[in-house]
């Protein structure tokens, strides 16, 4: 991360977040290879119209780690996964308003009338966010015995794994789908630009430029 010369890279993730991010990368003036848009493409590193710059797409879960161990000196991530992992290498100086939702706390319908969370001391969570579900509960006295998941949490419930579940929701259609309630917010998520603590002392003026192009990016499409 400390070599001045050598090439960008921003991590972005997969998905989509993806497609929501892609018009602010492009107002800030940079534009992947034509395999970037191909679905077909299984690449995941890509040249962009400035040989300087790369592009590689990865996991979202995944971006903060590649930014924070210097695989990647920017990124885009969501808040979920900046309070999962609290890297300390990775700061965050841009709401990019995009990827809007919530991080909530779901339970089955047939228990919302007779369940009152003031009265828990301790509860089983299916999650992929154990971190931020623990801390949660911490704060109030509730000891959270976490089941790590990494998706189809609204599954846990009905196969007997736990009765609640802490996951992302947009529009809270699956957890209807699947019987599921939201019982309690932890937090509003939303995509951040990240950049890597070293790149931003080592390169400041070219970190601060591309902050500045994203910050310029997100107001305008904001208008």
């Amino acid at each position: 991360m400390s070599k001045l010369n050598e090439p960008l890279v921003i991590a972005l993730p997969k998905g989509r977040i993806l497609d929501e991010a892609m018009p602010l990368v492009r107002r800030t003036g940079i534009e992947p290879e034509a395999a970037f848009d191909d679905p077909s493409s299984r690449q995941l590193k890509f040249a962009t119209h400035d040989p300087n710059i790369f592009i590689v797409r990865v996991r979202s879960f995944d971006v903060a780690t590649f930014v924070a161990f210097g695989g990647a000196h920017i990124g885009i991530a969501g808040y979920d996964v900046l309070m999962e992992f609290d890297f300390q290498e990775v700061y965050a100086p841009l709401d990019l308003g995009i990827g809007k939702c919530r991080l909530s706390v779901a339970e089955p319908a047939e228990l919302v009338a007779r369940d009152d969370p003031r009265h828990w001391s301790h509860i089983r969570v299916a999650t992929k966010y154990p971190h931020v579900t623990r801390n949660h509960f911490a704060a109030r006295g509730v000891q959270a015995e976490c089941i790590k998941l990494n998706g189809a949490m609204e599954l846990a419930p009905s196969l007997g794994l736990c009765r609640r579940i802490v996951d992302l929701v947009s529009t809270g259609s699956t957890l209807r789908a699947n019987g599921l309630v939201e019982i309690e917010h932890i937090a509003h998520i939303t995509s951040r630009l990240i950049v890597n603590r070293t790149a931003l002392k080592t390169r400041p003026a070219e970190i601060g430029g591309w902050i500045e192009r994203f910050r310029g990016a997100t107001l305008a499409a904001a208008a």
